[in-house]
């Protein structure tokens, strides 16, 4: 049994495409830009909040005063919408519950900013309690860069053999690659199993049921 793993949020716990699309899109169409359909930001995510702006922006991107307005009207909405349509999907609260209930530590690990993150959590998940919930913070650099990884195994006092990450994209592989973790692809989220696979994830998961077993069976 692996005694803790860290999650990717996005795509991995929760079902938040929804209104990241509409928060984008609402501060593209607020300076005159295209919006784009809910698809297409499957592919905009995973690096972060600066680089889902950028892809969603285009080449108008490059203009610097433009891109903060864009961004900051996108924080203002995406706070007080980030909730509209999110949610965790089907058996993931039982699977953290199941989890926590035989001892192994639940971490989350997100390139979303920190104080989304935070917010999220408290009010989906209001009767879990992770060891370690973090979201994008200066002192790191987004996944996957291993250096927040690292560093939450660390405060947790675990070592790389007694930890899996699980996530749902390309990122999410590479940061465990980098990091010198196990990983477990989840096939509910924003990406394929044939990207997993081509960037090197050995084992995949169609349901939170199957994620427990991997994580209790080590």
């Amino acid at each position: 049994m692996y005694k803790c793993v860290v999650f990717d949020l996005d795509g991995t716990l929760v079902n938040s495409l929804y209104d990241l699309a509409d928060s984008v899109n609402k501060a593209l169409e607020a300076y005159g830009l295209p919006s784009h359909p809910y698809d297409a930001y499957k592919y905009f995510v995973g690096n972060g909040r600066a680089k889902l702006i950028e892809r969603a922006m285009g080449e108008a991107s490059k203009d610097d005063k433009l891109y903060s307005l864009v961004t900051k009207t996108y924080d203002d909405y995406y706070l007080v919408h980030c909730l509209d349509k999110t949610e965790p999907y089907d058996g993931i609260v039982d699977m953290l519950s199941r989890l926590q209930q035989n001892g192994v530590k639940i971490n989350v690990l997100s390139n979303k900013p920190d104080e989304f993150v935070k917010n999220m959590l408290d009010k989906l998940f209001s009767g879990i309690k992770f060891d370690v919930a973090w979201g994008k913070m200066a002192d790191f650099p987004t996944k996957p860069d291993p250096s927040s990884v690292l560093a939450l195994i660390n405060e947790l006092s675990v070592s790389k053999s007694e930890c899996i990450y699980v996530g749902d994209s390309n990122v999410d592989v590479i940061t465990a690659r980098n990091a010198g973790l196990d990983f477990c692809g989840v096939l509910w989220g924003f990406r394929t199993k044939e990207e997993l696979e081509n960037e090197g994830a050995k084992i995949t998961v169609s349901s939170a049921d199957e994620l427990c077993r991997v994580i209790l069976n080590g």
